[in-house]
């Protein structure tokens, strides 16, 4: 199964690479931006797939999205342990 998830970017890199942070954690990823339609700026949120941001979101669907992870996950997790 693949997954995209948002990220924010951090920093914009030479050769339209960024570097994103997923959600609110300590966690960098590298990601072209070349397939977005317009050129993107620090702070924007992205979903990423595969190393590639697709598309820009507005950071309140970049924060629905990334509630709906953590519900899935916990979901998860209580299923396992009950």
């Amino acid at each position: 199964m693949c997954l995209a998830i948002p990220a924010q970017i951090v920093e914009l890199e030479p050769s339209d690479m960024a570097r994103v942070r997923v959600g609110e954690s300590s966690t960098f990823l590298t990601a072209s931006t070349m397939l977005l339609p317009e050129p993107p700026k620090v702070g924007d949120y992205v979903i990423v797939h595969a190393g590639f941001a697709l598309h820009t979101l507005t950071e309140q669907e970049a924060q629905d999205s990334l509630a709906a992870f953590r519900e899935l996950a916990q979901a998860l997790e209580e299923e396992k342990v009950g």
